[in-house]
């Protein structure tokens, strides 16, 4: 049984409402309803990357502080070498050079390492806040960017969510919950790690922010074939107005068709004559 001072007890009461807003952003709505671009996805990929290798750098400089060792979980946990393997598939081997690490990002990635260099103890926070979200609501993103994104079965691009080395999640956070419980730390200390944890919430949601503002922009996405998305109806080859962007539009297009049909000189003398008989026929009809 668990007391209510119990750090897992504080951390999960004392964030709730945080952990609410968070899933409440427009960027986590539209992913969980499969509303995801591509691009979009590939660079939240990209902001987990430089957040997970600031978290597990300064992890791995207090594996031996008390005041985190037993939260040291690097076989089951770390995340930095499964975000590498998912931006090789999105950005191919040269992937270092097409990523860069966003305003809202740097600055998350900024206090974990204040923390991890001045401030260890609140090393506690960030980890759960980001490790025991990735085994319980991470495992429904996983499924849901799979689906929407049409990702190979074999789970290329999504290894950021594969936890090989841990059989049950629920145990395993059951575990981790006891290890967090039985840190020596005061009543203030406890308290400062929640207050980090909301911190650690409110940096997450600026990055959401940010992804959800790149979103918006992202009006035109090459699909299959190179072919923008437009209205979501229809073939897209077919729109004469995309086909007139592209400059690719094929002799098969009605559109052109008719318009290159139109131009011919015979047809235009027969569409004026067709057009003064009408006029003529309209006339006698009001009269």
């Amino acid at each position: 049984a668990r007391s209510p001072t119990d750090l897992s007890e504080l951390l999960k009461e004392g964030t709730k409402e945080s952990h609410d807003r968070a899933e409440n952003t427009q960027f986590v709505k539209d992913f969980l309803k499969g509303r995801i671009k591509k691009e979009l996805f590939k660079l939240a990929t990209v902001a987990l990357y430089f957040t997970y290798s600031a978290l597990e750098e300064e992890m791995d400089r207090n594996k031996d502080n008390p005041v985190f060792a037993p939260l040291y979980f690097p076989l089951e946990l770390h995340r930095r070498e499964a975000l590498v393997k998912d931006l090789k598939y999105f950005y191919g081997e040269d992937w270092k050079e097409n990523v860069q690490c966003s305003e809202a990002t740097q600055q998350y990635v900024d206090r974990i390492h204040h923390v991890g260099q001045h401030e260890p103890e609140l090393l506690v926070a960030h980890a759960y806040t980001r490790y025991m979200g990735d085994l319980s609501g991470g495992q429904v993103l996983k499924k849901v960017a799979q689906r929407a994104l049409k990702l190979p079965g074999t789970e290329e691009g999504i290894q950021f969510y594969m936890f090989d080395n841990i059989s049950n999640a629920q145990q395993f956070k059951q575990l981790y919950r006891a290890r967090m419980n039985a840190l020596d730390l005061d009543k203030n200390t406890k308290e400062r790690i929640v207050e980090e944890a909301n911190r650690a919430f409110r940096f997450n949601m600026q990055v959401f922010d940010e992804l959800d503002k790149i979103g918006r922009s992202l009006t035109e996405e090459a699909q299959d074939g190179g072919f923008p998305v437009h209205d979501g109806k229809g073939d897209v080859r077919k729109c004469p107005y995309y086909a007139d962007k592209l400059g690719k539009a094929g002799p098969g297009c009605p559109y052109h068709a008719a318009v290159a049909l139109a131009k011919q000189p015979l047809v235009q003398l027969v569409l004026v004559a067709c057009v003064a008989l009408a006029a003529g026929a309209a006339a006698w009809y009001i009269l």
